[in-house]
């Protein structure tokens, strides 16, 4: 082992740290020193607010479970829908045969746009919800409430979509209008 003969020997000590220099010495370690005590509001500050503490909280099993029992139902959904949404001449012969309308539908060009439109908002929709319910479980907050009002929103404007080209066909509006006059 080589030394630095241009830097000095160190002293007895020199490098130590208090406590190992007291040790060394023979001497004993000083009592512990008592923390003074708190003033009230440095104690308020020094507790975690129930916006942190909720934060820190994980996760319920069963909300986790629950959200993505609701995600896997409403994708799902979105599958079914955009289906029957691309191929709009099906769905709207079922719904005049479900309110009792005589004739047939011929409004498939809007009906044909307005389902593209429903079907994109529909999945948007999903991945927005989707990624939203994510990040409320990573961060520990409640979450299957989110699939839901998500899923409630976006039915509603693609249902919406979907019943314009409805109420736009000549056979929908004969069938409203022999309505109006009785």
């Amino acid at each position: 082992m080589t030394t630095d003969s241009s830097r000095p020997q160190p002293q007895y000590g020199e490098y130590a740290t208090p406590e190992e220099q007291r040790r060394r010495s023979g001497q004993q370690a000083p009592p512990p020193v008592a923390p003074a005590p708190m003033a009230p509001a440095a104690v308020a500050a020094a507790q975690p607010t129930p916006a942190a503490a909720q934060a820190a909280r994980p996760a319920h099993p069963v909300d986790r479970l629950v959200a993505l029992a609701l995600l896997a139902y409403g994708l799902w959904n979105v599958i079914t829908s955009v289906a029957a949404f691309l191929n709009p001449s099906s769905l709207m012969a079922t719904m005049m045969q479900m309110l009792g309308i005589s004739g047939s539908f011929s409004n498939y060009s809007q009906a044909k746009t307005w389902g593209m439109v429903a079907a994109a908002l529909l999945i948007v929709g999903w991945i927005a919800t989707a990624a939203w319910t994510v990040r409320r479980l990573r961060g520990g907050k409640l979450a299957w409430w989110v699939p839901l009002v998500g899923g409630a929103v976006f039915v509603t404007l693609s249902s919406l979509c979907m019943l314009i080209p409805f109420y736009s066909d000549p056979a929908v509006l004969a069938y409203l209008n022999g309505l109006a006059k009785k």
